[in-house]
């Protein structure tokens, strides 16, 4: 089978250079040979930033892409920011990753870095997104830009529909300073009693439970403005009798990280639940304020908070610009997004034939969302209804709010079928969602399990046992994404549908070990993580150094969301030492440095940032002219492999593996318009295409080729089909589409 790399017109490699001595253990974990984790996520957080940027990108997608940016900053501070700021606290002075930065100095990055990135995405969204968006008809209007009928209109709506939600509450010895919810809106109020002039504090919480937007009458387009705007116009009707001085908005992130002593939990879902409750009232970490805010306004709300000044965020515009993603969900507008598109029918499901026959016929590869995710959820729902079906088994990390997935379990156990749910309650920011899905299912008589109390399940494994004709046959899913049929039209994943023995007993062995009290069974197929992944796929990489040691040519190709774990980096660059040629397509987080002299020459590191969000992993071993090939739900983090129950699995179909090879991973390391090469500095670099070749944009590819794939499959399937099927096309791209791109 051909080298991945050769399938599609690339860039040229240089020529890998000798093999030289390994350098020693220690040598390799120096710090410097390591990017820092917070600051390579700000970097994956920049390359959001630039779509948003890119004037080639289509203008409701750039706003898409500025809402992205901003919630992707939620979740850091969140999350990653103040478990930095307690550990300065607690005087910790080295970092806990292999680049040994000092907390305190990553809270010094991180600042500066924020601050600049933005800057940057204020000017955007202020300069060009907004007039831009003006021009088209969407309009969103300051106070200072509110016509006289626009204030007529807001006024009736304040009294009608905003005043009745809203809650002043007065800062002072009998009222202290209220608990403000994580990311809400809020305007602090200073105000003067006429009869003193003395000086009081309130707060107003934008209610969230209205819509961001507020649209305004308009005989042309559509025109908003913000809900805050229009409340601070109204501030005097809330507080009758005083003197307005100043109207602030302002913004508060909390932490919303947490750990659980295993030790000490007897029941892992009334511990979650604390946890949550914890969280709503959870420490500070970020203030967020308007940069023309009073002194005064700022250094009150940061006493208040119990923040310092490196906290604050002074912000040159509208606060909490994720609000944009209602502007992006506008109907209509079709030049002004991505041309749309409609997942491809999986052929192989397709006809007069079961969904059971069809997965006894082959293994089947889904490649989502390229390809419909219908497969998946028709596969539990059809093990639901079918009167064969004996158990259903399955894990659930994430889902959607109305999963039909989640639905069709429960009818399973209404009739009568064993059914058992994992739940991963800690699934980070989805955890109240698990708990209600884990409580709905309880009632229907589902097994609900929550697996381990210090390990996520992460794995995303599907079990149906059915009797057949022959006796019982068990069919699985596995695959590299959540069960979600809402993200998985905007997420790449890969799924694997089979009714292998091997891969069988292993998923029955997989869900007695999280349920139950066992050993870890002898795997067949699966490689599980935290026992076994990490060694498995060091060997792997081990085995590919000792082929370029002993002369054969050796070659990884790994795609991934993150990588982390210090002895993986440890292992690729002895690879590279070796002359082994690897190829990483990263999307986040990779604490790997390319490119340095004698350490890793000949590795390459590429992320990809487009309209969808790569997700899937991809693993491909040379191994001298027999290549290895897997897919599975784990990247290369330290909590993937050491904290989390995953499930990597190899695809041995000829025909499935020379698709990952020739396909996914030769078309991603292709890409020449969304993709950003990392450079040693920890920097990124857009790719562009060589003198004379055209750009090749991965995901359209995929988009393309599932199409051709669909048509020429249906074609073989059924000889003459309908003409209008055959002249559909799996895009609408509208003429004005091709200008924006």
């Amino acid at each position: 089978m051909q080298d991945a790399t050769l399938a599609m017109p690339m860039r040229k490699l240089e020529t890998p250079p000798a093999a030289g001595p390994a350098l020693s253990a220690p040598a390799l974990e120096d710090p410097a040979l390591y990017i820092n984790r917070e600051l390579s996520w700000l970097e994956f957080n920049r390359r959001v930033l630039e779509e948003a940027i890119d004037p080639n990108v289509p203008l409701l997608e750039r706003v898409k892409f500025l809402a992205i940016f901003f919630g992707n900053l939620d979740e850091f501070f969140m999350v990653r920011v103040g478990g930095l700021q307690q550990k300065v606290l607690a005087g910790i002075a080295v970092g806990s990753g292999a680049d040994r930065m000092p907390p305190r100095d990553q809270l010094e990055r991180i600042s500066a870095s924020v601050r600049q990135m933005t800057a940057d995405a204020y000017r955007c969204l202020s300069e060009e997104v907004l007039p831009a968006l003006e021009q088209e008809g969407i309009v969103i209007r300051g106070v200072k830009d509110l016509t006289e009928e626009n204030r007529r209109h807001l006024r009736d709506l304040f009294r009608k529909e905003i005043f009745p939600v809203l809650t002043p509450l007065a800062i002072d010895p009998g009222h202290p300073f209220p608990h403000l919810l994580n990311k809400s809106l809020n305007v602090a109020v200073l105000l003067q009693r006429p009869k003193n002039q003395e000086k009081l504090f309130a707060v107003v919480q934008v209610p969230a439970v209205l819509p961001r937007f507020v649209a305004l009458p308009s005989e042309k387009g559509h025109v908003f403005t913000p809900l805050e705007t229009v409340i601070r116009l109204h501030m005097p009707e809330l507080f009758p009798g005083m003197e307005l001085e100043h109207a602030t908005v302002f913004r508060v992130t909390r932490n919303s990280e947490y750990e659980i002593d295993d030790d000490e939990v007897e029941d892992l879902l009334k511990a979650i639940e604390e946890e949550i409750r914890k969280r709503r009232r959870a420490f500070a970490v970020r203030l967020e304020i308007e940069a023309a805010s009073p002194p005064e306004v700022g250094q009150f709300l940061m006493q208040a908070l119990d923040l310092d000044s490196a906290d604050v965020y002074a912000v040159p515009g509208m606060l909490d610009p994720t609000g944009l993603f209602q502007i992006h969900g506008l109907p209509g507008f079709p030049h002004l997004r991505d041309p749309q598109f409609v997942p491809q029918p999986v052929i192989e499901f397709s006809g007069t034939q079961s969904l059971w026959s069809a997965i006894r016929a082959r293994d089947i590869l889904v490649h989502h969302p390229y390809e419909s995710f219908a497969p998946v959820t028709d596969f539990i729902e059809a093990a639901a209804a079918d009167e064969r079906v004996l158990a259903i088994k399955q894990t659930l990390y994430r889902t959607s709010s109305d999963s039909p997935i989640v639905r069709a379990l429960q009818r399973a156990a209404d009739n009568g079928k064993q059914v058992t749910a994992v739940i991963e309650l800690k699934a980070r920011l989805d955890e109240e969602r698990n708990i209600l899905w884990a409580r709905e299912l309880e009632k229907s008589g589902v097994h609900v399990v929550f697996g381990f109390v210090g390990l996520k399940t992460h794995c995303k494994v599907a079990l149906v046992v059915r009797r057949e004709d022959d006796g019982i046959r068990r069919y699985v899913h596995l695959a590299t994404g959540n069960y979600n049929p809402q993200t998985a039209r905007i997420y790449t994943d890969l799924g694997l549908f089979t009714c292998n023995p091997d891969f069988c007993d292993d998923a029955s062995a997989l869900f007695n070990y999280l349920t139950g009290y066992c050993e870890l069974p002898q795997w067949r197929k699966l490689i599980v993580a935290p026992s076994r992944l990490q060694n498995f796929m060091i060997e792997k990489i081990q085995q590919e150094t000792a082929n370029q040691r002993a002369g054969k040519e050796g070659r990884i190709i790994a795609k991934i969301n993150g990588l982390l774990e210090p002895a993986i980096v440890q292992a690729l660059y002895q690879a590279s030492q070796a002359g082994v040629r690897i190829d990483l397509i990263c999307r986040g987080i990779c604490a790997l440095r390319p490119g340095l002299p004698g350490i890793s020459d000949t590795i390459r590191v590429v992320s990809i940032i487009d309209r969808f969000l790569e997700h899937s992993r991809v693993f491909y071993f040379q191994n001298h002219r027999d290549p290895q090939v897997y897919i599975g739900s784990a990247d290369w983090m330290d909590r993937n492999l050491s904290r989390r129950v995953e499930v990597v699995f190899p695809i041995e179909t000829p025909e499935l593996q020379k698709r990952l090879i020739d396909e996914v991973l030769a078309i991603s390391l292709a890409d020449t318009c969304k993709a950003r090469e990392l450079l040693s500095d920890g920097s990124y670099r857009r790719l562009l295409p060589e003198a004379g070749q055209p750009a090749i944009r991965s995901q359209d590819r995929f988009l393309d080729i599932a199409a051709q794939n669909a048509h020429k499959r249906l074609k073989e399937t059924v000889p003459e089909p309908p003409a209008i099927l055959v002249a559909s096309t799996h895009r609408v791209r509208p003429k004005k589409a091709k200008q924006n791109k």
